[in-house]
């Protein structure tokens, strides 16, 4: 199997492609003055932007931390010769917040959602010679638009950080067949080999034959399926004999390849991979192909020191999955962030389980509430084939819901978004509510809960231990672990936050963040390893849970209470936090993945 280390989507690929990445022109408009003026005809903007990092960090070539809430980039780019009987793909990866996007001066197409990818066919626009993309961006200082951990005051404040606007993510052109596929869809991967894939073309109603060949890790064929349809949309089965699952212990990808073949001829073929794996919750545990599995996780924001959210580099992302395994973790919860698709693609390369989470608004309308639902659906449906994904998590701790406590429409709408993830995705576990307030629509009964010292956090779980009922009141102000009319039905209970232990400011007198009124706080590396040893020692206690999740994988700006450090430096010992792990996921079952 080919690994896809750069492509920019390594589950669906085909070998012709452009970066786009690099120096773009750019511009402010604070005024709103460049739609009007005509900005997108063609003419220079005057500032010169590193794509795609956005303009609030240093690898921008910009760097100013001043909120601009419309911004502009514009570019070249010439066609190869033999792309132009082609369709022509524009991707962008992700674009925070609302874009416009224009070729050689005509619109092509725009966008709502700063964390989802989006494309349009452009040769429609082309000319000969040189061609100029324009992208108008709106990103504003908006409570009720979905921003993660942006702070939207624009300054950071306790877990709110610097903003990230425009683009964050590649941009990159592909010339395709006009009669294509447009998209793959893993049905089934089970561990028995039963194999499942839904494939949708970018083709009229007609006669097509769709192929399908597996591949093992060496590219050697293990299963073909072939189908004729004269529909837009084909489902192929294959079984593969003596199959090899994915698991955490073992991730092995098959390779899949995909061509649409119509009067013999190829029109066109693309690449993708999956793992074979059935995970379920039920009986209170999560098991994975049948075995019992500890969720062992680090919270992991997807922050970087000079990049913001943008990766600061393809390598930077394997990196961090690398630092995972070498930690002990099995498992990671990305934090109110749609990550890069190539961080997934190494978390299934080298068996990290992750629970994917929406990044959520602050403040609640009923705009607020379908932009949000849009951008989740379209995230799941992006991610929906990574064997690696074994929860989804659309919100957490009310963020923009602070009345679901009492206001129906919102204790609904919860409930919608829970119902909708579903119908996409039937095959995983929904968080609702990450933390509390859960609906009765759960599928794990999650909590957060920064009680420090280790033993205080277990005495507050000695009855739970032995009834294996959680608590109903949480941690934080006391806020109820349901809703009304929701209870615990026997769910997995994970602590999905816990410890947070914050470094002390080295400066005598410094001032501390609020943040110090709810985490721990430690003042050197040997004080924060046996705070740590203590939590995890007691943590092992608890034999009621399914899971839990330290926070955190690195300090993100001015929240110290990494393991690493913002630049990715350990604070202590990696080898001894991973003999920790090693003796929890001994008792609890699951991988403990020390790489060092």
């Amino acid at each position: 199997m080919t690994t896809p280390d750069l492509h920019p989507t390594p589950q669906f690929t085909r070998p012709r492609w452009a970066s786009l990445d690099g120096a773009w022109e750019f511009a402010f408009d604070d005024a709103d003055l460049g739609r009007g003026a005509g900005w997108h005809d063609g003419r220079a903007l005057p500032l010169s932007i590193e794509v795609p990092f956005p303009y609030q960090s240093e690898r921008s070539g910009i760097g100013t931390q001043d909120i601009h809430e419309i911004v502009w980039y514009a570019r070249g780019f010439e066609v190869p010769e033999d792309w132009r009987d082609d369709d022509l793909l524009l991707h962008f990866g992700a674009v925070d917040y609302s874009t416009e996007v224009w070729i050689n001066g005509r619109l092509a197409g725009r966008n709502r959602g700063g964390h989802v990818p989006f494309s349009f066919d452009v040769a429609p626009f082309l000319q000969p010679g040189s061609n100029r993309i324009t992208l108008r961006v709106e990103d504003r200082q908006d409570p009720c638009q979905p921003r993660g951990k942006q702070s939207a005051s624009g300054k950071p404040v306790r877990i709110y950080y610097w903003c990230t606007t425009g683009i964050w993510q590649g941009v990159w052109l592909e010339p395709v067949p006009a009669l294509r596929i447009d998209t793959l869809r893993i049905v089934t991967a089970e561990p028995d080999g039963r194999l499942s894939v839904q494939v949708q073309l970018h083709a009229p109603s007609a006669g097509w034959t769709v192929e399908l060949d597996v591949l093992d890790e060496s590219g050697n064929r293990v299963a073909f399926a072939q189908a004729e349809t004269p529909m837009a949309t084909v489902t192929l089965e294959a079984r593969i004999d003596a199959a090899r699952p994915w698991s955490d212990r073992d991730p092995y990808l098959y390779g899949l390849r995909v061509r649409l073949v119509r009067d013999g001829a190829v029109l066109d073929e693309v690449a993708s991979y999956c793992g074979l794996r059935r995970f379920e919750a039920r009986d209170g545990r999560f098991w994975l192909n049948g075995e019992q599995t500890f969720l062992l996780m680090a919270l992991d924001q997807g922050y970087w020191p000079d990049t913001n959210l943008a990766a600061p580099s393809p390598a930077a992302l394997r990196e961090d999955v690398e630092w995972l395994r070498r930690l002990g973790f099995n498992a990671a919860r990305k934090h109110q962030k749609i990550e890069d698709p190539r961080w997934l693609y190494w978390c299934d390369r080298l068996g990290v389980l992750v629970w994917e989470e929406m990044p959520n608004a602050r403040s609640w309308s009923l705009d607020a509430e379908e932009a949000l639902l849009a951008e989740w659906e379209r995230a799941v449906e992006r991610d929906l084939n990574h064997p690696c994904i074994v929860g989804w998590v659309p919100l957490v701790e009310s963020f923009g819901f602070g009345a679901l406590h009492r206001h129906p429409g919102q204790h609904a709408f919860i409930e919608k978004l829970v119902q909708r993830t579903r119908r996409i995705d039937p095959t995983r576990p929904v968080i609702d509510n990450d933390g509390w307030e859960h609906t009765d629509l759960t599928d794990v009964c999650s909590i957060h809960d920064y009680t420090q010292p280790g033993e205080k956090l277990a005495a507050r779980y000695a009855e739970a231990n032995a009834t294996g009922v959680p608590p109903l009141q949480g941690w934080y102000k006391d806020k109820p672990l349901f809703l009304p009319g929701g209870r615990y039905r026997g769910q997995p209970v994970v602590l999905s936050e816990v410890g947070g232990f914050l470094s002390v400011p080295e400066e005598a007198g410094a001032p501390r963040d609020r943040l110090f009124d709810y985490y721990g706080s430690v003042g050197s590396a040997e004080e924060l390893l046996a705070k740590y040893r203590d939590l995890m020692e007691h943590l092992g206690t608890l034999t009621f849970l399914a899971g839990f999740c330290y926070t955190q994988f690195t300090d993100v700006e001015h929240e110290k209470n990494g393991l690493l450090t913002f630049d990715r430096q350990p604070k202590i010992d990696p080898a001894a936090v991973a003999a920790l792990h090693r003796a929890l996921l001994d008792r609890f079952g699951g991988c403990a993945c020390d790489d060092s």
